[in-house]
């Protein structure tokens, strides 16, 4: 997996407020929006486009439109869908699938609880986004359920990740041949004793929405 971790000014700013515990929901709704934003734009460096020619007031010019079929964006629920503005205002002609995903707190594994997608998904480049990337299971659970679709080109935009998280992604497909990307705003030190992410910011879940 290729991992790109954006170093700019404003993603710090952005994070570190988000960090803080005393930011309250809407604030961190509106932080986590803006940040998804800066980091879409580094995630769509490979987004496929197609060479078009447009008449300028003055004369032709070339350039490029996205290519057919578009991208489609991925939020895991429910965490994922406090992303899904961020990403959608800069690809607003993508299309949009659910997969509800939920970690065994036991276990730490993903279990699937919903699906909202293409049956084939052949040919199609997928932005799959989700706050954190901890053990990585929940991850590579819904990279393999895309792949099986016919996905053929994955991204995951994550706020922060753990170097463990990162090793599981690197092992579940350490024999890909399709093209894995994870673009971040920070790697962490470690995992805890839980399966959470230290420093971090607690639970993106909880933080954006409330204790449900």
């Amino acid at each position: 997996m290729e991992t790109l971790v954006v170093e700019h000014p404003l993603v710090a700013h952005k994070l570190t407020a988000l960090r803080d515990a005393r930011t309250d929901s809407p604030t961190f709704r509106r932080l986590a929006d803006e940040l998804v934003t800066l980091l879409a734009y580094e995630a769509t460096r490979h987004v496929r486009v197609t060479g078009v020619t447009v008449d300028t007031p003055v004369a032709k010019a070339r350039g490029v439109r996205l290519a057919q079929p578009y991208p489609l964006v991925v939020p895991i629920l429910r965490a994922g869908l406090g992303m899904l503005d961020g990403m959608t205002r800069l690809l607003p002609t993508a299309e949009v699938g659910f997969l509800g995903m939920i970690r065994n707190e036991e276990t730490l594994k993903a279990e699937t609880y919903a699906t909202r997608l293409p049956d084939d998904l052949s040919g199609r480049q997928v932005y799959v986004v989700d706050p954190m990337l901890a053990t990585g299971g929940t991850l590579a659970a819904a990279v393999r359920f895309l792949f099986d679709r016919g996905a053929d080109d994955v991204t995951a935009l994550c706020l922060l990740a753990a170097p463990e998280g990162i090793a599981h992604m690197d092992e579940a497909f350490a024999g890909s041949d399709r093209p894995i990307r994870l673009v971040t705003a920070a790697l962490d030190e470690r995992l805890n004793e839980h399966g959470y992410i230290v420093p971090g910011l607690g639970d993106a879940g909880d933080r954006l929405y409330g204790v449900v």
